[in-house]
């Protein structure tokens, strides 16, 4: 007799990949930057992405800590038949980044059965992505309430004021930055791929 919570197991072990895949593409580090911190090759990192590999305890332990998560991020379960998330304006986690000068405050609960993580972002003035283009699976989607910001998409700069928005495909090179001399703040929207 297989028991009533075998399905919900294997689910949750499946998901595993994903979520670390998710977790590394927030940061824009690539399979090697993960395996380095994490001290696991990079093809370790690359099976257990593609579900090739189910990590071991230990081996999920250096994943989150090195990602800046809890072991319970990877794992932690949902009902898949009611995905709905309430967050309160009070209760809201502040999410890691590793961009300086970049505040980001969940807006779309924990990640499970969604595709779309959101947050409310304050860009202080002068803030900026870094010396490098980003580029990660999945698409971003930022409406610019308050201060300017801008984006360059491969080689296009884009400047935004309070009302507009930016949605582009993340796995072209991008970058972002707040050159006023006031603070920016945004609703900020990422898309993972299916």
């Amino acid at each position: 007799m297989i028991p009533d919570s075998l399905p919900i197991i294997e689910r949750t072990v499946s998901e595993i990949g994903a979520k670390v895949a998710a977790a590394r593409a927030e940061r824009g580090w690539s399979l090697q930057e993960l395996g380095r911190r994490a001290g696991i090759s990079a093809a370790a990192v690359h099976k257990i992405e593609k579900s090739g590999m189910t990590p071991t305890i230990a081996t999920l332990m250096k994943i989150a800590a090195a990602l800046g998560r809890s072991v319970g991020y990877f794992i932690e379960e949902f009902d898949p038949l009611r995905p709905v998330t309430v967050v309160r304006a009070g209760e809201r986690a502040q999410l890691y980044t590793s961009k300086h000068g970049l505040v980001l405050e969940n807006i779309s609960g924990r990640y499970g059965p969604f595709f779309v993580a959101g947050a409310e972002a304050r860009v202080e003035a002068g803030a900026d992505s870094g010396p490098e283009p980003m580029n990660h699976p999945g698409e971003e989607l930022v409406l610019v309430l308050e201060g300017t910001m801008t984006f360059t998409i491969e080689d296009e700069t884009y400047e935004l004021e309070p009302g507009d928005s930016i949605h582009f495909r993340t796995a072209r090179p991008h970058a972002w930055a707040n050159p006023a001399g006031l603070p920016a703040r945004a609703i900020w929207l990422a898309i993972r791929s299916s």
